[in-house]
């Protein structure tokens, strides 16, 4: 191991890889590549408190004497060129090399890009990334009426902020209900109420014909309906893009994101990739994804570090997600692709209920608003394989406790 582990991708994956190696006791270097100059940083606060803060400053993942404590090398603002994989090399933009034991892919996603004339205005923008939400945040200042593109967690985060710093937004979404990819229609349309009694007029059914400016600046978009929205700012979340081309031209398996296995293994076994941009087959539900979440980033990193260091293991983690629009905390744990049977439990009038998700009698996902002990309670009925009956969902969390507490012990 003299060459070590190099990990290209400092974000929440990549911190947690370097770290979860010390932790399993990797006394080989391990050399972190980012290509931000910022200290490694907490992604989801930048859509939230961020962007309404103007003295707000990045969370770091980890102070500046974690990395020197743990003898990990932190590179920022480094850019890797190419992959060499039949020599364990990796080419830098700038000139020189690096070779490798193992190499980490922790290179997440970016911004779909919106493929329409205008998109490349200044005040047309896409947040990724402290710099982008940086422009977010000043620009903003100056603009009464923004354009939000796409309905989804992005989108609706920035749009329930700025909105409540006073702007007017417009959300317009070419789907016939918000976040079409991530929940029920029972909550997307509690979303949608929601925010449109908060002041945010949304647009569904709708698409963007172009972006129109004046002086190289945005000033309005014009909707597949004829109508024109004016804008001082317009902001893209229509999806991200997982950042494969270093694997493609490396010869990896493509699917979706690099191809891995169970163990965080691409198809060169000495090459292993997490996070964002890493496809693989889910234990649950059978079929193949990537999943875009802190979480699944972070336990992705920990079973990597493991593969790496010779230890049995094979990604079997419940998938969770969060996202807070408004005053709406939303959390979703297990997937529910495929799901016949809904529940709901709570009041959507209280702004505080879950909808259980069950195939047959088996429970595969909750999706909760402002009900946190439906999620922590889903966490350990699925890591437990338990599906709860539809008496026990109506009893509430504590009919869920007493439920779990008469399991018999593992």
């Amino acid at each position: 191991m003299k060459n070590g582990v190099v990990i290209v991708g400092a974000g929440h994956a990549g911190v947690q890889a370097a770290a979860s190696l010390r932790e399993e006791g990797y006394d080989g270097p391990v050399l972190l590549i980012g290509d931000e100059k910022e200290l490694p940083y907490h992604k989801p606060p930048l859509s939230k408190t961020f962007i309404k803060d103007a003295a707000a400053q990045p969370q770091p993942l980890r102070g500046e004497t974690f990395y020197t404590g743990h003898t990990i090398e932190f590179r920022p603002g480094t850019l890797v060129e190419r992959i060499d994989a039949a020599s364990r090399r990796l080419e830098l933009a700038g000139g020189g090399n690096l070779a490798y034991d193992h190499l980490i892919l922790a290179t997440g996603s970016r911004p779909r890009i919106l493929p329409l004339p205008g998109a490349d205005l200044a005040g047309v923008l896409s947040l990724r990334s402290v710099a982008d939400a940086r422009l977010i945040r000043d620009q903003s200042v100056a603009c009464e009426e923004i354009v939000v593109i796409g309905g989804g967690f992005i989108g609706l985060e920035i749009a329930a902020t700025l909105s409540a710093g006073g702007r007017r937004v417009t959300v317009v979404e070419a789907l016939d209900r918000l976040l079409g990819r991530a929940v029920a229609p029972l909550i997307a349309e509690h979303v949608r109420q929601r925010l449109a009694a908060s002041g945010i007029r949304i647009l569904l059914k709708t698409t963007v014909e172009r972006i129109e400016g004046e002086d190289g600046h945005v000033a309005g978009v014009l909707t597949s309906a004829g109508e024109r929205l004016p804008a001082k700012m317009v902001i893209v979340g229509i999806g991200v893009v997982p950042n494969v081309e270093l694997a493609e031209t490396a010869g990896l398996t493509i699917a979706n994101g690099i191809r891995v296995d169970q163990a965080m293994r691409s198809s060169a076994p000495e090459i292993l990739a997490i996070g964002d941009n890493a496809s693989y087959r889910h234990w649950q539900t059978g079929g193949d994804v990537r999943l875009e979440s802190v979480e699944n980033a972070t336990d992705q990193a920990k079973l990597a570090a493991r593969t790496i260091v010779g230890h049995d293991g094979s990604y079997a983690a419940v998938p969770w997600f969060w996202s807070d629009i408004g005053d709406m905390k939303l959390q979703m744990v297990g997937l529910a692709a495929g799901s016949d049977r809904q529940i709901l439990s709570g009041e959507t009038a209280d702004n505080r209920f879950s909808v259980f998700h069950f195939i047959g009698d088996r429970l595969v996902a909750i999706e909760s608003v402002n009900r946190p002990a439906d999620h922590m309670l889903g966490r350990k009925m699925l890591g437990l394989g338990f599906s709860p009956t539809a008496e026990q969902v109506a009893g509430g969390a504590e009919a869920l406790k007493a439920a779990l507490a008469a399991l018999p012990p593992a």
